[in-house]
């Protein structure tokens, strides 16, 4: 399958995934138009100017509105859905608020697919689903486990869904990154503890890794990227070697390291070159060419086999601004 010609839709265009996305899709695989669906008019009139593309529609509208999904998804081929309410201290407070997109979001998009000709659906979910212990990964895992559940409820329909998880994205909305950048320049770096280690994914990587994964799935898949962990105390040694370290304790739902692949998602767990693959247990999933790879062991940020090095660090936050 290709992205040839197909009519692309994106929840959440606006945000970091959905323009980079919007950016490698038009540059590399010659879609006939791309659906930019979110909330904010004044982002979409941004985007609309940076791309000057014809190809490109805006829709104004919410994953909680599901009329407006319906509508919007009529002739569409391909959902990415990457709308989500994603800053944890912003989901801890507004708990119902982060239920009702993350969750009455997801269940909209899968029946507004499911019943207007959609074909793909990727959804992009976060380690944070992984064992979670805050709001935001607990209605991402909800999310996954819908997303992957709905390729029962298409019934005789050809639409297929899966998901994408993957670590923390440098430079994004609410990434600490450029946070750290901030404060270089005060003399003085907050770190809320000092044994943190996290998953670390570029921006371009994330968004690529998905499109391939879209390319290549056959409904039902969690596809999680092998990618580098680092500690939170490297990252800023990398970033403001001389600038102070204030420890300022964790914030509510933190975790000191993440997790991409749990004890339990193990045992239907198989290992690729570039990535892992969470299958579904439904018997009737087609599993040829899978029976001979191992299972693997839980993923985490800090049992992971490669390390990102300062230096490499310094190379991938080019051009992330503060």
């Amino acid at each position: 399958m290709t992205l040839i010609d197909k009519t692309i839709l994106v929840t959440g265009g606006t945000g970091s995934f959905g323009q980079k996305l919007v950016e490698i899709l038009v540059k590399e695989h010659s879609p006939s138009s791309i659906m930019v669906y979110s909330r904010g008019e004044f982002l979409q009139d941004e985007m609309a100017k940076k791309f000057n593309d014809g190809r490109l529609r805006f829709l104004i509208g919410d994953v909680r509105d599901k009329q407006r999904l319906y509508r919007a998804m009529e002739g569409v081929h391909t959902v990415f859905h990457a709308a989500a309410i994603k800053q944890i201290p912003t989901a801890e407070y507004n708990p119902i608020e982060a239920i009702n997109t993350n969750i009455g979001g997801a269940i909209n998009v899968i029946d507004a697919t499911l019943d207007t000709g959609v074909e793909k659906v990727m959804a992009i979910s976060t380690d944070k689903a992984a064992s979670p212990c805050n709001i935001y990964g607990a209605t991402k895992l909800v999310a996954e486990k819908l997303f992957i559940q709905a390729n029962v409820y298409k019934g005789s329909k050809g639409i297929k869904f899966a998901c994408v998880r993957y670590g923390n994205v440098i430079g994004s909305r609410g990434s600490v990154i450029p946070l750290f950048l901030q404060q270089k320049d005060t003399g003085e770096i907050t770190i809320t503890d000092e044994r943190m280690t996290r998953f670390w994914i570029t921006l371009e990587q994330g968004v690529r890794f998905s499109i391939k994964c879209l390319l290549e799935m056959q409904g039902g898949e969690i596809f999680v990227p092998k990618i580098p962990s680092m500690s939170i105390i490297d990252i800023v040694d990398a970033i403001a070697p001389n600038a102070k370290k204030i420890i300022t304790g964790l914030r509510p739902g933190e975790k000191i390291h993440e997790t991409l692949i749990t004890e339990q998602e193990c045992r239907h767990t198989k290992e690729f070159g570039d990535r892992f693959i969470i299958l579904p247990e439904f018997p009737f999933w087609i599993k040829e060419g899978l029976e001979d790879s191992e299972i693997v062991e839980p993923y985490s940020s800090d049992n992971n086999t490669q390390w990102l090095t300062k230096k490499a660090l310094k190379e991938m936050i080019k051009g992330v601004s503060k």
